[in-house]
């Protein structure tokens, strides 16, 4: 990485200037021979230090004797004995929140006694924990200084503005620490007119989000510059002059930036490396790129609103390594960047992601020119490849046919790349063959993802049985593509696979024999979606963590205990027996997924499961589970889906599931559960209650919508619920379906029902997100039983019907706007319809049947354009029926049987209260209304034919020239078309 490479240059910078001694090169280390031994006052305030520091591993045991410059971290001038370097660096930190790491974090505070060390000139704390304590502000007294790091110690408060007093600063690294949000400024820095390398991660500059360029354009010697993740919202567009002229690596990523590239970033011509990603950045990449000659890598990905072509210019960057401009919205084709590319005499490039943009057409041949390439991610465009040059050489229709069979859309070039490790080539549009060619001289590969992005399987591997591929995989997703019909024996030499996906890839086999010898240790294996059959191996060996999918397949058997290293365990939808091993907690007490739905499963749940403390989703619906629902879940603090519905589950629903915190979606529906519904006044992060068709009893609990306030699914439907629907229900303001038909409800529809306001808004793209786990839902919608397992977030709907609900329908359901359906029928409901129901815009199934409603339909109801499924039968309705809109394609009478005062189509009664009799049918039969209407549209087509023809041809008959210019035009046409079929006929005769 030039990263690296700058590092390397800084790491010189230093050397030179004196800040590292190649005597102390081992740190903490003093020269043994020669070196006058340490100084008794600093070795007193050093042990000062050490007395004010919290050190829990005992690092500092070596600072006991007298010569302070053999302590560890201790480094001292061996002419002087003076103390200059002290690096407590936590070395056993493996990123920010290692486990081992913060075991062996220093803590406690800075005792003022390190002021003493008068010729220190590296401080390293970095990476332990000061929990919050202010950066002393003495440490701006240690003039000499020119080595400063914090970086991830936890410090607190404000940085101090006294560290400007240090002038002789090369280096400061102050990032990922906790001060306090938009409590800092950057007064103190201009002052440090010698710092090289400046990095403040995370610190909140939103303070200064103007001024914060020009503070740092006042640092000439600027070499390297971070400030990621600072809350920086303004990139400033122009700079008066640029003083940092030196700058080699920007790092300005995860900021807030919503702008286009500043022209002043394309002067800074030292530029080794750019990282601006995941910002808001928009707009095209201009052609300027071309003057940043020494980048070496660039990356502008997850800004999303990056537009246009990619530039040519970035193809004449010939020292550039690595090009990262993945999830955005770049368009057009790559053929002229890697075309500009492979004209450099070295090619440099070793890593090229343009994942998730707008890339079209096909991947150039050029792209084999591209030999140090060893990362290639195009996923998630749109590269669809061309029809090959040679198809212009075939004879015959026959041979067109065949090549267009055989057709490879994924250049053979491809294969060239023998640098190549990772390959990514996903969720495109390909289409027709990979063959042994487009890798047989990716020696160096280890990961290949080849996944189409749809279901749709259009990608054929031609590869014969006995080839032998020259590299040896790692990783390997291959997902919707055609495979099959055996498992692939290219795999046969693979033993080195960790990952291993091979979804939807028309495999209708058993796992061979061979594939178990390889002695996998795999973290992920995942066949689902094919037509394997037979028993699962038990073999199969697997790495923690681990994920073993083998979701709708054709095995069978009962289930085994498989490695006790898995944690997600995905079986559904195949042809498993028997009962759940009883001792599957204890044998694979790793899982924090666990799906066994769709399967033939019985007996009961084990008690075992109650041992996986990790268990975060556990799924077990439509099988044949009997028995009750065990009451351990006071064991579980993460588990957020429960879903054992379509079983035979009896008993009562245990009050431990009431200690779920993290619950979302406790789907429970379709068992014989009685009882009443505990408390679950705690899982207040709920998103999905579904305890439809089961037996329970007693009151809606009013804590659901008091504690709920998350909910969007209450489905309560097939139970014996009594007593009032509680009118705490109305604060759930995310809810979009209700059910809570068929059972015991009395009193009147709460009024505040108006306040559901997730009737009325749209859903958003994070909304859906809640989405991404739903188990299948039944909604009575259209007169007849929908049942939904992808889209419920479009699914609006209010059942109350078959309950006991009496008094008038309120008029605040009239205001959920976004509401699809609406079921009050069977229950006790009395008064008019509301005259504002036609505000209900969105409405499709409308059902208000087998109640006491009096009165008019509401005429504001011809509105209703979305309007399918209506009933209003057995009420006391009156007056005319409307005829407007969707209410002519109600013709169905029963809709409105039951209602005595109605009238008017399609019931016999016209609205003077005689029954209307049919015309008697004439002679050709038609009535005189249908020969009326016959001779009107006879009429009508007359006068039009008159106007048309004599429109056109009386003008040409009246204007000579008109007529001259019309039929030449005639003749050009005729004798356009003949040329065009006998070009066709002579092409065709050629070809034979």
């Amino acid at each position: 990485m030039c990263q690296t490479s700058v590092s390397t240059q800084l790491l010189s910078l230093i050397l030179l200037s004196g800040i590292l001694y190649l005597e102390t090169v081992k740190l903490g280390l003093c020269s043994v021979d020669h070196n006058v031994g340490c100084l008794d006052f600093e070795r007193k305030a050093l042990l000062e230090v050490k007395q004010g520091l919290v050190d829990p591993s005992d690092r500092l045991s070596s600072w006991t004797g007298e010569d302070c410059c053999k302590w560890r971290g201790v480094g001292c001038n061996k002419k002087t004995g003076r103390v200059t370097r002290l690096n407590l660096h936590n070395e056993y930190v493996d990123g920010l929140d290692g486990e081992d790491g913060a075991m062996h974090a220093l803590g406690g505070e800075i005792n003022r006694s390190l002021l003493v060390l008068k010729d220190l000139i590296y401080l390293d704390l970095s990476m332990n924990n000061f929990e919050g304590v202010r950066v002393p502000s003495f440490m701006g007294s240690l003039e000499k200084l020119e080595y400063l790091n914090l970086s991830g110690a936890s410090f607190g408060g404000v940085i101090p503005h006294n560290l400007g007093n240090l002038s002789r600063l090369l280096f400061l690294d102050l990032s990922n620490n906790f001060f306090e949000p938009n409590a800092t400024d950057l007064r103190w820095l201009p002052t440090l007119s010698s710092l090289k390398f400046l990095n403040l991660g995370g610190v909140d500059l939103n303070k200064v989000a103007s001024s914060w360029l020009p503070t740092v354009n006042m640092l000439p010697s600027l070499v390297e510059l971070h400030l990621p993740s600072c809350q920086l919202s303004i990139l400033p567009f122009a700079l008066p002059f640029i003083n940092f002229t030196s700058l080699s690596v920007l790092d300005l990523s995860t900021n807030n930036f919503n702008s286009t590239l500043p022209p002043w970033l394309f002067n800074l011509t030292k530029l080794v490396s750019i990282d601006l990603n995941s910002n808001n950045l928009r707009g095209a990449l201009p052609e300027t790129f071309g003057s940043l000659k020494s980048l070496q890598t660039l990356d502008l990905s997850q800004n999303s609103d990056i537009e246009g072509q990619l530039p040519r210019s970035l193809g004449t960057l010939c020292n550039l390594q690595a090009l990262k401009l993945s999830i955005n919205r770049i368009t057009g084709e790559i053929t002229n960047f890697v075309d500009s590319l492979s004209s450099c005499a070295n090619i440099s490039l070793q890593r090229l992601d343009l994942g998730y943009n707008n890339l079209t057409g096909k991947l150039p041949d050029s792209l084999g020119h591209l030999k140090n390439l060893r990362s290639l991610k195009l996923w998630h465009n749109s590269f669809q490849g061309s029809v090959p040059t040679s198809i212009e050489n075939l004879k015959s229709l026959e041979e067109f046919y065949i090549a267009y069979n055989q057709l490879t859309t994924i250049p053979e070039s491809l294969g060239q790349l023998s640098s190549l490790v990772a390959l990514d080539i996903s969720e495109n549009t390909w289409e027709g063959v990979i063959t042994e060619a487009h890798l047989a001289k990716l020696r160096g590969l280890k990961d290949l993802s080849i996944k189409k992005g749809s279901q749709n399987v259009s990608l054929l591997f031609d590869i014969s049985p006995d080839w032998i591929p020259p590299f040896k995989l790692k990783y390997l997703a291959i997902r919707s593509c055609k495979l099959g019909p055996k498992f692939p024996t290219w795999l046969r030499n693979q033993n080195e696979l960790v990952t291993v996906v091979l979804s939807n890839c028309r495999i209708s086999d058993t796992i061979p024999d061979w594939f178990l010898q390889l002695d996998l240790q795999l973290d992920e294996f995942d066949v689902s979606f094919n037509q394997l059959s037979g028993r699962v191996p038990h073999s199969l060996r697997f790495s923690f963590p681990s994920t073993f999918d083998l979701s709708s397949n054709r095995f069978e058997g009962p289930l085994q205990l498989w490695s006790s290293n898995i944690t997600m365990l995905y079986l559904k939808d195949n042809q498993f027996s028997g009962p759940i091993p009883r001792k599957l907690g204890d044998a694979m007490p790793s899982l924090t997924d666990l799906d066994l739905s769709r399967n033939s499963l019985n007996g009961s749940i084990p008690l075992s499961i109650g041992n996986l403390r990790q268990l975060m989703t556990i799924v077990v619906s439509n099988n044949q589970l009997s028995g009750e629902i065990p009451h351990f879940w006071n064991n579980m603090p993460l588990l957020y889906i429960l879903d054992v519905s379509n079983n035979s589950l009896s008993g009562s629903i245990p009050s431990s599931l009431g200690s779920l915190i993290s619950l979302r979606f406790l789907i429970l529906s379709s068992n014989n559960l009685s009882g009443e519904l505990p408390s679950l006044r705690n899982c207040t992060d709920m998103r999905s209650l579904d305890l439809g068709e089961n037996k329970l009893s007693g009151a809606i609990p009013a804590s659901i919508g008091e504690n709920m306030l998350s909910l969007l699914i209450l489905r309560l439907r097939f139970n014996s619920f009594s007593g009032n629907i509680p009118s705490q229900l109305c604060g759930l303001s995310n809810l979009h379906i209700l059910d809570l038909s068929h059972n015991n409800l009395s009193g009147n529809i709460p009024r505040c029902i108006g306040n559901l306001n997730g009737f009325r808004l749209e859903f958003t793209d994070k909304d859906t997100q809640d989405y991404l786990y739903q188990g299948r839902l039944k909604v009575v919608a259209k007169g007849r039983v929908l049942e939904y397992d992808s889209i419920l977030y479009l699914v609006n709907s209010v059942d109350l019907s078959d309950n006991n609900l009496s008094g008038e329908m309120p008029v605040g359901l009239t205001s959920l706007i976004r509401l699809g359906t609406l079921n009050l029928s069977m229950n006790h409901l009395t008064g008019n319809i509301p005259a504002e129901i036609g505000i209900l815009e969105r409405i499709e199934t409308l059902d208000l049947s087998s109640n006491k409603l009096s009165g008019p339909i509401p005429q504001t109801m011809v509105s209703l354009t979305f309007l399918n499924h209506l009933n209003l039968s057995y009420n006391n309705l009156s007056g005319k029926i409307p005829t407007s809109n969707q209410f002519e394609t109600f013709i169905d009478p029963s809709i409105y049987e039951g209602n005595a005062g109605l009238c008017g189509h399609p019931l016999p009664t016209d609205c003077q209260g005689n029954k209307e009799t049919p015309p008697a049918p004439s002679a050709d039969g038609e009535d005189d209304d249908g020969k009326s209407d016959r001779l009107w549209f006879i009429f009508s087509v007359v006068i039009g034919f008159c106007f048309g023809f004599w429109g056109v041809f009386g003008t040409l008959a009246v204007k000579k020239s008109w007529r001259y210019a019309y039929f030449c035009f005639v003749d050009k046409v005729k004798y356009a078309v003949l040329d065009f079929f006998s070009a066709i006929a002579t092409y065709l005769q050629k070809r034979s």
